[in-house]
């Protein structure tokens, strides 16, 4: 029998936006007689409903499969996806988010808020100023890149991250400063390109560098995320506005995402973590082979072997980010055994129990 009391809940905060926003949904698409737009958009709505799962389960935005279902199926603009990925995730991954919150689920507080000021400035510096010159192409090749990556990572050292329990605890202001470093640099090249990953590279950050629980580093990547993309949606409807046909598409989206994502957050306790990473990496590295192949035209093959390229070089970033983290958490394993060295009345204790 546990003698630690559970943790308080608070889930009415939940219930309670899922009632405002279904209130809301409802008037626009029933009071402004928006039906057949919901209707008329069925296809990313059946979509969403396995990335919101994945949105809430993993360290991947809805817009993992939100962009290439958007891009690369239905032929849509790289803009619209990036543009959808902000609009769906500010609902499903906010949506997640307040669950979250609400069962008051551990979570990397110091270098979260760190992420959280930098994302604010990082954000709407890079939409004003790094995604208008990106090309299309770019954009489509990018999000491939990054998410194969991630994807490989998973498949080689999955074992590993799954295995971390806790985690290790550096100086508050160091994890702030990370933080800070992750939600500037992220929110102005990866996310206000793509509509994505700031999650991950949070997510990567935690469980490479700082060897955190999955527990941890996930609820933590949905928050960001989902912070990420309000910020997002939010400057560019205030001022370089949204493509045409994100509207519709979140209509019809919406509602599916902002019960799939909380769904997953809960859903993942009861079969593990490690089960819906391994699959969704294997989305992520078929998305990788999908966008080669529908893009080979205008790749080329120089093309093709930079992407490629560019892949191994995300991997070796991982790679040395983490054994920069074995590093780091040797030196505080040294400082704590040095530490205890110089109180005998505690190993005395310890010893004797």
């Amino acid at each position: 029998m546990s003698l630690v009391p559970p943790r308080k809940t608070h889930l009415w905060i939940w219930f309670a936006w899922m009632i405002l926003f279904f209130a809301v949904w409802a008037w626009l698409v029933f009071g402004q007689d928006r039906w057949s737009d919901v209707v008329d958009h069925w296809g990313i709505a059946v979509a969403m409903a396995v990335g919101s799962y994945a949105a809430g389960s993993t360290p991947m935005g809805g817009g993992t499969v939100g962009f290439p279902i958007l891009v690369l199926l239905f032929r849509e603009p790289a803009e619209l996806g990036r543009d959808f990925s902000f609009a769906v995730q500010a609902i499903g991954m906010t949506s997640a988010s307040i669950f979250i919150l609400a069962r008051r689920q551990p979570l990397a507080w110091a270098m979260l808020k760190g992420a959280l000021l930098g994302t604010l400035l990082g954000t709407p510096l890079g939409i004003f100023l790094v995604a208008p010159i990106v090309p299309a192409l770019w954009i489509k090749i990018v999000f491939a890149v990054v998410w194969a990556s991630f994807g490989l990572l998973h498949l080689w050292r999955i074992g590993e991250i799954a295995g971390h329990d806790g985690m290790t605890e550096f100086d508050e202001r160091w994890d702030f400063r990370v933080g800070l470093a992750v939600g500037i640099g992220a929110g102005a090249t990866v996310s206000s390109v793509t509509g994505v990953g700031i999650d991950m590279v949070l997510y990567t950050v935690l469980v490479l560098l700082c060897r955190a629980d999955l527990k941890i580093a996930i609820p933590s990547s949905v928050i960001i995320m989902a912070f990420t993309s309000v910020v997002g949606i939010l400057t560019k409807m205030a001022f370089t506005g949204v493509r045409p046909g994100v509207f519709e598409n979140w209509l019809a989206a919406a509602p599916v995402v902002a019960f799939g994502a909380p769904l997953g957050a809960f859903m993942v306790d009861l079969i593990g973590r490690k089960p819906t990473l391994l699959f969704v990496a294997f989305l992520c590295v078929a998305q990788f082979i999908w966008t080669c192949w529908v893009e080979r035209v205008s790749l080329g093959l120089g093309g093709l072997l930079l992407s490629v390229l560019a892949v191994g070089l995300c991997l070796f970033g991982f790679e040395k980010l983490r054994s920069w983290g074995a590093v780091l958490v040797g030196e505080v394993r040294a400082r704590r055994a040095a530490a205890s060295t110089h109180a005998p009345g505690v190993n005395r204790v310890e010893s004797e129990t």
